[in-house]
């Protein structure tokens, strides 16, 4: 059974690392360019401890297999209206053509809520599209994003 529950990075961050490089194989452009992963365990350390870090893990079997992780604070340009931002999630490849994606937005857009975000903004690799999913969720399309590398 599937399930879905908010973890705290220090807890989860040495067992997320594998899925993170699977991950990171699958869909990074910095790898093609030579950029290897390497977190910033520091920041997310700090942003666990002032609040604004939100990771939602899915576990089956006590494994995870699905990881939606954001950050949480009022917009820099709007202060009055509590954004989430996104960082990365992931679904287990073979858990992908089920529900489980949606689950956990679900379970993400009810926690979002309960800690009274306003705006939540999500995103996705061209080459890796889950623009079905965001529509499906009644996400809106606003920006297009483009990257350059020097």
């Amino acid at each position: 059974m599937l399930t879905f529950a908010i973890e705290r990075f220090s807890d989860v961050y040495a067992e997320l690392m594998p899925l993170l490089e699977q991950h990171y194989g699958e869909i990074s452009t910095h790898a093609e360019h030579g950029v290897p992963l390497s977190p910033m365990v520091e920041v997310y350390r700090a942003r666990e401890a002032d609040g604004s870090l939100v990771m939602v893990i899915g576990r089956e079997a006590g494994q995870i297999v699905a990881y939606f992780v954001c950050f949480i604070a009022p917009g820099l340009h709007y202060r009055s209206c509590l954004t989430c931002s996104p960082d990365i999630f992931f679904v287990r490849p073979d858990l992908r053509t089920g529900r489980t994606g949606i689950r956990m937005f679900r379970f993400v857009e009810d926690e979002l809520r309960r800690r009274g975000v306003k705006r939540w903004a999500v995103g996705s690799k061209l080459k890796h599209d889950a623009s079905a999913l965001f529509r499906y969720l009644d996400f809106e399309p606003v920006e297009t994003t483009y990257e350059k590398w020097l």
